[in-house]
């Protein structure tokens, strides 16, 4: 014989029902079946509601006791032929009016008693079943009801009755003993008292009415028959990757489900883990699917951990003081007093030091304990020997669970440092003998990034996904977003590093989609994008809180780079190509600096000098390696260094500095890259890097341009006064030409000072040859003094620049 458990979703509707008579009636075909059933979903809620409504002498309670009714008799007029509905649809509403007249009571004396609310709770499942049961006898014969109650014997503790196994199990034997139906269909989660009153196992007790039903005739196998594929790695609805489980322990499982795996309720494993009878949970509307399989079985090839899951809305209490240590009874009064109130507690841990206890509950519980305990601890409290009882609420427990953990090195290592990667703060923590479970308080706000980053950790072959929040979308930001769509593949299959851009933005339209934007035609969704504003950007960006989140400034805004100090506290990474942050004044570049390590976010902007080439990192790691950096000459700007390559006598410096905008090798206000404050804002976060202390103004910019040039405040009267001051540049052309040198724009930095300017450059020297749109570096370091270290290629473009970028994130995706 099996038994076969319905939950609410399960029998939703009649269209449901008619799924589940299909399934029972094919089962019917090889097995003698017990079928316990829910409630039709949302039942239980709504006549929850409808007594808290009539106990507040609130009158709407009569709406929702309609809509009960509608619900009902729409189902059954479905289920049922019309020709065979009169007597049934009649009984159907003797119940209700007998629901209503208890709820009538209820209005009238404006109080509802937990004996009460049992008796109206149980509804649900009464008209459930019995309407169910007359759908199967339409199409078998041979399908009886039975009313649970008349089994399953509790005491009076109503709302969570504790089952009196001896006298239930004998009336279960009992009955099947004499009663050889092929179906036979009995309500779940309800039952009664000795003295024949109506009680509740809890929610979720349909589960354990099939459990229990189960362990008495000691069935074949227990099958829950739910809306999701068994119990999942995680949650499925939190975690988009959470896999389902196949085989799973029973100790394994009760773990899952006492954390949260709201699958299954977590008393039932008891009754059929005695008789070791295994549970099989399938999906009703995919009844194809292999579903999770438990038993006392455990295979040494399984993965080490089988699941995580998680319990929300919990408060930490903390109960502590020096007159806690050495004083024994201190935890037993502690807990007499949460139990004298009814208070469930999930989560223990205690000091080594006896200095202090820590216990989660429910936050719905919070404020009792908290007055019931200090009440107990009055005198020491008083006497300053402990501390008032100290409340922190939302707070959320996340386990790790497995039976194979036992003895397994680095586990919880691995745990903790999976989340303090992402910030993720973990309040307290605990992990019994048994060695199956690893459990965290952390913060409610952080369980979404937790689990999402414990489940890539531990199920998804170290597969490190990257959340992308892009800030500027001109030339460089379009080949940034091809490279990233491009790559995808590539990256995810050989880097295990799966990219998703998660925001786009410009300086008109700004767009979100928590589930990755599509990179095939972002541009147009961008342009029916909201209204671009930084503050709201930053806003969304934390609310959305995904792990290892990067902010992408592919802006030269100083606005934008002001914010980055916001998102380092959100522990979300920055990658930049603006310099204006790592310009600015030294106290802020290192205030930048020190955020990224106290919050665990990279802050890396190695584009900022040389676009795509590793002229910083190779700083970084002279001076972590012990070098000391003495002397730097550079030609560091891509876009003039294509100019005066360009620029001779065929072609004005007015048109070159016109293609060089073209081509993207300039900013979009050419002034920036000729004014040499670009050149000297990149010398200077060299100079940084180098473990120096230098601010722009200590920077002499000899420029080249006349001052009616760098005076304009427009692209228009820019480039006009170049053709006004043409002769002004021939004549440096000119000058180099009589030198036998070539113009080039050079930074240098030796002995504590730097300056950039332009030079004349002769033929022996190795900027002379640097070509096109080329950057060259030389570090004179401690080790290399006669032959200064040489980085040199491309140093400008859309295309080299977004590598650039890439490369940072893909930097950080490696981490």
């Amino acid at each position: 014989m099996k038994v076969l458990k319905f939950g609410g979703t399960s029998v939703a509707n009649a269209q449901n029902i008619k799924l589940v008579l299909e399934i029972v009636n094919q089962k019917a075909k090889q097995d003698q079946l017990v079928v316990v059933v829910s409630a039709l979903s949302k039942v239980t809620d709504l006549l929850q509601l409808a007594a808290a409504k009539a106990a507040a002498n609130d009158e709407s309670f009569r709406e929702v006791v309609a809509e009960i009714e509608k619900k009902h008799l729409d189902t059954l007029k479905e289920l049922i032929p019309v020709s065979e509905q009169s007597s049934l649809l009649s009984h159907v509403k003797r119940i209700i009016n007998h629901l209503e007249t208890l709820l009538d009571g209820c209005f009238l004396l404006g109080e509802l008693s937990p004996r009460t609310a049992d008796t109206i709770l149980s509804f649900g499942e009464l008209l459930s079943s019995f309407i169910i049961a007359q759908a199967f006898q339409q199409t078998e014969k041979d399908a009886v009801y039975k009313d649970s109650r008349e089994l399953i014997k509790t005491d009076n503790n109503f709302g969570k009755a504790a089952v009196n196994f001896e006298v239930s199990n004998q009336l279960i034997k009992d009955y099947f003993a004499s009663n050889k139906s092929k179906i036979n269909i009995l309500p779940g989660f309800i039952a009664q008292t000795l003295d024949g009153i109506t009680s509740t196992l809890g929610r979720g007790g349909s589960d354990y009415t099939a459990a229990i039903i189960a362990g008495a005739i000691d069935a074949e196998q227990l099958e829950i028959w739910t809306d999701v594929n068994g119990m999942f790695t995680a949650n499925p609805k939190i975690v988009k990757q959470a896999q389902p489980i196949a085989n799973i322990s029973y100790q394994e499982a009760m773990e899952l489900s006492h954390f949260g795996a709201k699958v299954l309720y977590p008393p039932t494993i008891q009754p059929v883990l005695r008789k070791n009878i295994p549970i099989l949970i399938k999906n009703t509307f995919e009844p194809e699917a292999e579903g999770t399989f438990i038993s006392s079985q455990v295979s040494s090839k399984d993965t080490v951990v089988k699941g995580i899951s998680h319990i929300d809305h919990i408060s930490l209490l903390t109960l502590e003081g020096p007159g806690m240590i050495g004083v024994a009874g201190s935890s037993r009064r502690l807990f007499e007093v949460l139990s004298q109130e009814k208070i469930n507690v999930i989560f223990i841990t205690q000091a080594s030091s006896e200095h202090s206890i820590c216990i989660g509950i429910l936050n719905s519980d919070a404020d009792n304990a908290e007055i019931a305990i200090n009440s107990a601890f009055e005198i020491e409290i008083s006497q300053n020997k402990i501390d008032p009882c100290y409340v922190e609420k939302d707070l959320c427990i996340i386990a790790l669970v497995g039976e194979n953990m036992k003895n397994h090195q680095g586990l919880s290592g691995r745990m903790f440092s999976t989340l303090g990667k992402n910030n993720v703060n973990i309040r307290a923590i605990a992990q019994g003998a048994s060695e199956r479970n690893i459990s965290t308080v952390i913060n409610e706000r952080d369980v979404k990034k937790a689990l999402n980053t414990l489940h890539e950790n531990f199920f998804e072959e170290n597969t490190k996904q990257l959340n992308l929040f892009v800030m500027g979308v001109g030339n460089v930001g379009e080949k940034f977003i091809e490279q990233i769509h491009n790559q995808r593949k590539f990256l995810k299959d050989n880097l295990k590093i799966n990219v998703r851009v998660i925001a786009l933005s410009n300086s008109r339209k700004m767009i979100f989609d928590e589930d990755g934007i599509s990179l095939k035609n972002w541009d147009s969704a961008l342009a029916e994008g909201e209204t671009a504003d930084i503050e709201a950007f930053i806003k969304r960006a934390k609310e959305l809180n995904l792990r290892n989140s990067i902010f992408v400034d592919i802006t030269a805004n100083a606005t934008v780079s002001e914010a980055y100090e916001k998102f380092l506290k959100e522990s979300i990474a920055v990658v930049t190509c603006n310099k204006i942050a790592c310009s600015s004044a030294y106290d802020n570049y290192k205030k930048l600096k020190s955020l990224s390590r106290q919050y665990n976010a990279p802050f890396l902007f190695e584009t900022n000098v040389g676009a795509g080439l590793p002229i910083i990192d190779t700083v970084k790691n002279l001076i972590a390696s012990g070098d000391k950096v003495h002397k730097i000459q550079a030609v560091l700007s891509g876009s003039l260094n294509f100019i005066f390559n360009n620029f001779d006598k065929d072609n004005s410096f007015h048109d070159v500095v016109k293609e060089a905008g073209v081509q993207g090798f300039t900013e979009p206000d050419p002034k920036i890259d000729l004014s040499g404050i670009d050149v000297a804002r990149k010398i200077l976060i060299l100079i940084r890097e180098s473990g120096y202390e230098m601010d722009i103004d200590a920077i002499a910019n000899e420029s080249f341009l006349p001052a009616e040039c760098l005076a304009t405040t427009n692209n228009e009267d820019f480039f006009a006064s170049l053709i006004k001051h043409a002769a002004h540049f021939e004549g440096i052309y000119n000058e180099a030409l009589a030198k036998d040198s070539r113009l080039k724009y050079v930074a240098q930095f030796e002995n504590g000072k730097a300056s950039v300017g332009l030079q004349f450059i002769p033929k022996d020297h190795p900027f002379y040859n640097l070509e096109g749109k080329d950057n060259i570096v030389l570090f004179y370091t401690d080790r290399y003094v006669d032959q200064p270290l040489l980085i040199k290629g491309a140093g400008a473009g859309a295309a080299v620049t977004a590598s650039g970028i890439f490369a940072d994130v893909i930097r950080i995706g490696n981490v």
